[in-house]
C-alpha cells in the first residue's frame, strides 16, 4: 500500500490528516526528534509539537526528551484493534445495509422486489406463522422440509393448507403421515415451477425456480395481486396435477376456503334436487364487517352455466363470476368468492353441514 492510501485509510479510521501523515512518517523513521518529523513529512514545525501529544494520547505513539522532544511509534497491537474493529464495523454495517435494502417491511410496500432467495424463505415463514384462514403453497422436497414445522404449527391452528409439491429425480415424497400433519390437501408435479406461497388472500412470495437464470423474489402484500398469483397456483400447479393426499371424504361436514371448488361440488347435488345445509363465514361486501350466516343452498351462478357440461365443471367455467344463493332464516342472500364485488357477502368459509335428499 502506497503512503497516501495508508494516510487515506488512517484519517477514515479517525485521525486528522496532519496526525495520519506524521504517524506513517514515524513509522519509516523507527525514532526521531520532532524537527527532524517535521522535516520528512508536510506538517508545519509551529504544529510538529501538537500533532505528536495529540499522537500520543491516541496511543500511537510515544515520546520522551533527549536532547530535544523525540519520539517512537507504540507497539501497534493497540492501533491494529482499533483498525481492526471499525473494519469489522465497517463490514456490519455493509451487511446491515444489504439486509434492509433486501427486506423491505412488507407492511410498507404493496409490492417488493428484492434480490436473495432466502429473503423470500424467511418472510414466507413470517407470514405462515400469522395464517389465519388458508395457506396455497408450492415447492419442492428441500422446500417443504425447511417449512414444514411452520405448516405444521400453521395445521394445528386450522388453518386449511393446499400444497403443491414438486420433486426431481431421486427425490422421496414425504409418507403419508408426514402430508396429514402439514396440510389438508396435497398434489404432486414432476416438472420444476416456482417457489410460491399465498396466505389469507393477500400476501404473497414467489421466487422463480432453482434451475432459473435469475436469482429474484417478489414479495405482495396486495389482494389484488395476490388474486393474479391465486390463479397462476390453480391453473399451472394445482389443477392438472394428482392428488397425493385429502382429508377431504364423502361424509359431511365439509369445508371449503374456495368458492369455486365448493360450486363443482354442489352444482350436481343440487342438479339431482339435494337440500345442502351450509354455513358460510365472510365479509359484508359494503361495510367489510364479519359475519356467519346459516342457511340452505339454493342455487349457483357462474358464467357459462348455461353451456352445458357432461361431467365436472371445468375450471375455465368458473373463471368469472361465481356465486351461490343461500336461503337464510332472514332471507336469501348472494354470496360471492375472493374479491366479491356486487354480492352481498365474500366467503371465506363455505363449510357443507348436510346434504339429503327429501
Amino acid at each position: 500500500m502506497k503512503d497516501d492510501d495508508l494516510i487515506d485509510v488512517l484519517e477514515d479510521a479517525g485521525l486528522s490528516p496532519y496526525q495520519a501523515e506524521a504517524y506513517v512518517t514515524l513509522l519509516e523513521l523507527g525514532s526521531a526528534s520532532a524537527t527532524d518529523i517535521a522535516d520528512a513529512c508536510d506538517v508545519p514545525d509551529p504544529r510538529i509539537y501538537d500533532v505528536l501529544r495529540d499522537l500520543e494520547s491516541k496511543g500511537y505513539i510515544e515520546t520522551y526528551q533527549q536532547d530535544s522532544l523525540t519520539a517512537r511509534a507504540h507497539d501497534p497491537e493497540t492501533v491494529l484493534d482499533d483498525l481492526r474493529s471499525r473494519s469489522s464495523e465497517y463490514l456490519s454495517a455493509a451487511e446491515e445495509i444489504e439486509d434492509r435494502w433486501n427486506q423491505p417491511a412488507v407492511a410498507e410496500h404493496e409490492v417488493s422486489i428484492v434480490k436473495r432467495f432466502e429473503t423470500v424463505m424467511n418472510r414466507a415463514r413470517e407470514i405462515i406463522d400469522n395464517a389465519e384462514k388458508q395457506i396455497q403453497i408450492a415447492v419442492d422436497v428441500d422446500q417443504f422440509h425447511s417449512l414444514k414445522d411452520a405448516l405444521g404449527d400453521a395445521r394445528d391452528r386450522g388453518v386449511h393448507v393446499k400444497l403443491s409439491l414438486c420433486t426431481r429425480e431421486g427425490d422421496r415424497l414425504p409418507s403419508e403421515e408426514a402430508l396429514a400433519s402439514v396440510c389438508t390437501e396435497a398434489r404432486h408435479r414432476d416438472t420444476p415451477s416456482p417457489f410460491l406461497v399465498l396466505v389469507d388472500r393477500r400476501w404473497t412470495c414467489f421466487a422463480p425456480h432453482s434451475q432459473s437464470v435469475n436469482e429474484y423474489g417478489v414479495l405482495v402484500s396486495d389482494r389484488t395481486h395476490t388474486y393474479v398469483f391465486h390463479w397462476f397456483f390453480l391453473t399451472c400447479l394445482w389443477e392438472i396435477w394428482d392428488t397425493i393426499y385429502t382429508l377431504r371424504t364423502p361424509e359431511t361436514p365439509t369445508t371449503y376456503v374456495d368458492l369455486r371448488h365448493c360450486v363443482r361440488d354442489v352444482d350436481p347435488l343440487l342438479d339431482e334436487g339435494a337440500t345442502i345445509v351450509a354455513t358460510v363465514e365472510g365479509y359484508e361486501t359494503d361495510t367489510h364487517e364479519t359475519v356467519t350466516l346459516h342457511g340452505r343452498i339454493t342455487r349457483v351462478r357462474y358464467t357459462g352455466e348455461t353451456a352445458g357440461r357432461d361431467q365436472q365443471l371445468p375450471l375455465s367455467q368458473l373463471a368469472g363470476r361465481v356465486s351461490i344463493t343461500l336461503e337464510t332464516d332472514d332471507g336469501p342472500v348472494e354470496v360471492g368468492g375472493w374479491g366479491a364485488v356486487i354480492e352481498e357477502v365474500e366467503a371465506s368459509e363455505i363449510t357443507i353441514e348436510d346434504v339429503r335428499y327429501d
